[in-house]
């Protein structure tokens, strides 16, 4: 019996071996013989059944080693029923899933990352022409602009700021040198994007939307010679104002449902008649649409009369179309939870145009949804994440120097546990976002168009933004709600669900985008088996097939044995501080792959509709990457052991996340005896991580409340005045000046408790104090202007009851009912 017992073990210890290893069909077949060898000659295996079972075995190890029969025999009946399994794609749907291209996240759905690979990739710097750019220019657009008269006064840019913006070629950030533009790198892009944003919401989407998805980019990549050398050198000199018209009334984020049409058609144009299309559109949300004067539009595109060929639905097309052009009714606005960034809606009835008005020209009718696809890496990765980094470093400058600032109960509101733990999110999350958008610009700027990678930027930095924002009016309270020109949170609080909403709303990203397009793009077998189905190619398809099995087959055992041992053992880089994060992360990026592909395996095409369970998944691969992230961004500032606390407190929050994200899939999973399973090899030790401790978040919020390197690396890059005249600047020189004044109010407290002191009132105390020489003469004069200091810091705004408008008399309404008393 123990023999028999002690065999079993060190059978299944030699399958969980080779499946751990993804040993090939060779190395299995040898060691099965070699085990049965072993068996038969022992003694253990004897009579019929030794020859059932070495029957079995030879069959089975001709058929797995010999190509041509494993094919014909096993894998062509299974690459039957595959095809029939696999779920109809759109042609827009197999645009957006080949878009873009592959990396870090190709690495984290292997199972087994290569830490020192993506520690190898360049860290992204600015150039000295783009540092002169953001000390000069960018800081002088900063000091123009004021948020409350833009919001609440003129609703608009003042005319010089938006003279400035085009004279020093804000709006030409992107276009190369030799068509007048700046020619930035990706993160200097961001760099400038992200400081404006600290200032003023309107000027940096005014800045930031020519940059991103719209025509200067669908240009630069697509346009004709002739339309780079007219259009690109205007754009760049702020002569044409573009906006891109995508969004219509009933195709929002199913964007590729629009139901605008183009018809190719011959038409009289300029006295001749001309090949080209007739548009009628009607779309809205439109950025800088009420003031632009070229609008790029995107239109379903048909030829009825096969104009131009035999094919009638040429798919999706884009259009470049001047404002003043005949039809085009734009120039209304809406206006965003007060936000006052010009956007509108605009449309066209039977507004035809020559076919050299397509982005592209002719050729590139039906090509629009690509090109879409390919270029929104750049709003997805740049701007709006800058948008949110630029809250982030924002709200932890201010709400870290106004919870020193503020006091209550005789102590700063930034020691009580309560408000530490808001201030840990801030500076945490803070920290994981500068990683992920400096990491992310990064890879753009080695030539990479990361779309998974965009849309769980886009996603989680938004995300992360509007917690950071809620955390800060928590802190700041009345602070906080009192609109006014001493309000520096309330605008950006009010305009979160915008950067929210754009770009792929976030509740379709996460539950839709993220798994849903990184499950096949990223996968090292998926792609290949859905090519292998494309081309009917029995032999592309066994190779990506068996592969698959054997990837599979390697994560279980991976996944069960480093849930046994903490993945204790595993390689990782040589680094004190973060070995044992790059181990966890490998553990999860295992578990991860095989979640992945049980997912798929059992719930087949079907997942895509189980949009819980992708969101969750989804969930898993972007806390791996801004986990990465952060890992990467530490080590590239050269390992600064004063900024661990933001480090470890980012990397515990977001591992425990990861915990409840597999929790719930594995909880939530349609068959229960396969979540049974999942449950025992990815918690094979229960749910052992925990959040991220008290002492943690204390470390974090103690950083933010005062003044050090760390912190001024965490905030590094925002606009931030010099002068304590800009509210900003008062801030700032506040809690410098009340950390200063701590002593001083030290000493009086000590004397007033000693019996000293014989007056009352807190002014007079101190006057006292210094006649006592309890304090010195220069002592109270910096005490003084602490108080005068922290006194303004905590004033809200106030006005008359009209808000300083004219009532020539009353409502009608308080008329009735005052005659009806």
């Amino acid at each position: 019996m123990m023999t028999i017992l002690l065999s079993v073990v060190v059978v299944v210890a030699v399958i969980w071996a080779l499946a751990y290893h993804a040993a090939s069909a060779a190395v299995w077949s040898v060691v099965v013989c070699v085990g049965l060898l072993g068996l038969t000659v022992g003694g253990v295996m004897t009579g019929v059944i030794a020859a059932l079972v070495w029957v079995v075995f030879i069959a089975f190890a001709v058929i797995g080693n010999l190509k041509s029969l494993r094919q014909s025999l096993i894998t062509a009946p299974i690459f039957k029923i595959y095809k029939k399994l696999l779920p109809q794609m759109s042609q827009t749907e197999r645009e957006a899933l080949e878009a873009g291209t592959v990396w870090w996240d190709g690495d984290l759905f292997s199972g087994k990352p290569d830490w020192n690979k993506l520690l190898d990739y360049p860290a992204p710097k600015v150039t000295a022409e783009e540092q002169a750019f953001i000390d000069g220019p960018t800081e002088q657009l900063c000091a123009m602009v004021n948020e409350w008269e833009i919001s609440h006064e003129l609703h608009d840019l003042p005319p010089n700021v938006w003279q400035f913006i085009k004279d020093k070629g804000f709006l030409g950030m992107i276009i190369p040198k030799e068509y007048g533009g700046l020619g930035f790198s990706a993160y200097g892009h961001s760099q400038v994007v992200m400081k404006i944003s600290t200032r003023s919401s309107t000027a940096a989407v005014s800045v930031m939307v020519p940059n991103s998805l719209g025509p200067g980019e669908l240009l630069m990549h697509y346009g004709t010679d002739e339309q780079k050398n007219y259009y690109l050198p205007r754009l760049a000199k702020g002569l044409e104002i573009p906006c891109f018209a995508l969004t219509a009334p009933d195709a929002g984020s199913d964007a590729a449902s629009m139901p605008d049409v183009g018809i190719v058609c011959k038409q009289m144009w300029e006295g001749k008649e001309t090949l080209g299309i007739r548009i009628t559109w009607e779309k809205r949300y439109i950025t800088l649409g009420p003031v632009a004067t070229i609008l790029g539009l995107a239109f379903k595109c048909f030829d009825p009369d096969k104009l131009i060929g035999e094919q009638t639905d040429l798919g999706i097309t884009c259009a470049l179309i001047p404002t003043s052009h005949k039809g085009v009714n734009i120039g209304r606005r809406h206006f965003p939870l007060n936000a006052s960034f010009m956007n509108g809606p605009n449309s066209g009835k039977d507004v035809f145009i020559p076919m050299d008005w397509l982005i592209g020209g002719q050729p590139m009718i039906g090509k629009g949804w690509s090109m879409l696809m390919e270029c929104l890496a750049a709003g997805r990765s740049i701007s709006l994440p800058a948008q949110s980094i630029a809250a982030g470093k924002f709200t932890s400058m201010a709400t870290g120097a106004y919870s020193r600032v503020r006091q209550q109960f005789k102590m700063p509101i930034g020691k009580f546990e309560g408000i530490e733990e808001p201030l840990a999110r801030i500076g945490g999350y803070t920290y994981l976002m500068d990683a992920c958008r400096t990491v992310t610009a990064g890879a753009l700027d080695m030539g990479e168009k990361p779309s998974v990678l965009g849309a769980i930027s886009k996603f989680h930095m938004t995300e992360r933004m509007r917690i950071v924002l809620n955390d800060a009016m928590d802190v700041h309270g009345g602070k906080g709600i009192c609109m006014g020109p001493n309000n520096y949170l309330g605008a950006a609080y009010q305009s979160v669900p915008i950067a929210i909403t754009v770009e792929g709303a976030n509740i379709l990203t996460r539950s839709l985008m993220i798994f849903g397009q990184g499950a096949i793009r990223c996968h090292p077998w998926v792609l290949k088996e859905m090519h292998a189905a494309q081309e009917d190619s029995v032999e592309k398809f066994d190779d990506a097939f068996w592969s698959h099995i054997a990837f599979t087959l390697s994560n279980a055992a991976r996944a069960m044995w480093t849930g046994i041992s903490g993945a204790r053992g595993l390689s990782a880089p040589a680094c004190d501080d973060t070995k044992r994060y790059y181990q966890q992360l490998t553990r999860f990026s295992t578990a991860f792959a095989l979640l992945a592909d049980v997912s798929m395996f059992v719930i087949g095409g079907s997942l895509k509709r189980k949009e819980k369970l992708s969101a969750r998944l989804g969930d898993v691969l972007s806390l791996l990457y801004l986990s990465s992230c952060a890992l990467k961004f530490y080590d590239q500032r050269g390992r600064q052991t004063d900024e661990l606390p933001f480090l470890r407190w980012a990397l515990y929050d977001s591992a425990f996340k990861i915990q409840v994200a597999m929790d719930g899939v594995i909880e939530n999973f349609p068959n229960r005896f396969v979540a049974f399973l999942l449950r025992r090899l990815v918690f094979p030790r229960g749910l052992t991580l925990i959040q991220p401790s008290d002492q943690m978040g204390h470390e974090v919020a103690d950083l933010l409340i005062q003044p050090s390197a760390a912190r001024n690396r965490l905030i590094a890059g925002m606009y931030l005045p010099k002068s304590d005249t800009d509210l900003l600047g008062k801030l700032e020189a506040a809690m410098h000046a009340v950390i200063a004044a701590e002593p001083i109010d030290a000493k009086v407290r000590a004397a007033k408790k000693a019996g000293r002191l014989s007056v009352h009132g807190t002014d007079a105390q101190y006057e006292e104090a210094m006649k006592l020489s309890v304090i010195t003469e220069t002592e109270l004069a910096l005490w003084k202007r602490a108080r005068a200091l922290q006194h303004e810091i905590i004033m809200v705004d106030d006005f008359d009851k009209h808000f300083g408008k004219e009532v020539a008399s009353k409502p009608e309404v308080w008329q009735q009912a005052e005659a009806a008393e």
